[in-house]
């Protein structure tokens, strides 16, 4: 499968994103999918995930109650809205997904990644 990020721009603190990953060749309700970021100078980090046929959902700590992952199945796509955006949320989001199984933090886990939406919050 084939990943594409998209969505991402300069907001200000305060302002809401919404993030699509677009998913081509198999449905992507069969997959696991994460979505991680990385600001500069740091390691990618798990931000949440979904696992397949729209099951349980999992969140950092850091973005838990500001953040939804959520699916469209008759576009293919995962969404990541993103509301409460702190400047700390500035990086470069990546989807990622994984064939079946857990929901798993570690970026070693996931098997595709899209190409990176560079989401940048001011103040």
């Amino acid at each position: 499968v084939q990943l594409q990020a998209s969505g991402g721009g300069l907001v200000q603190a305060g302002d809401s994103l919404r993030l699509s990953c677009a998913a081509s060749g198999r449905p992507f309700s069969s997959y696991v999918v994460g979505w991680f970021r990385q600001a500069p100078g740091k390691e990618r980090e798990f931000v949440c995930g979904e696992r397949s046929g729209g099951g349980t959902t999992y969140y950092a700590d850091s973005v838990k109650g500001r953040f939804t992952i959520s699916r469209d199945n008759a576009k293919n796509t995962v969404d990541l809205q993103m509301n409460s955006l702190k400047l700390e949320d500035t990086a470069v989001y990546y989807c990622a997904a994984k064939s079946s199984g857990s929901v798993f933090t570690t970026t070693s886990m996931y098997d595709y990644w899209g190409q990176g939406t560079q989401v940048t919050v001011s103040s």
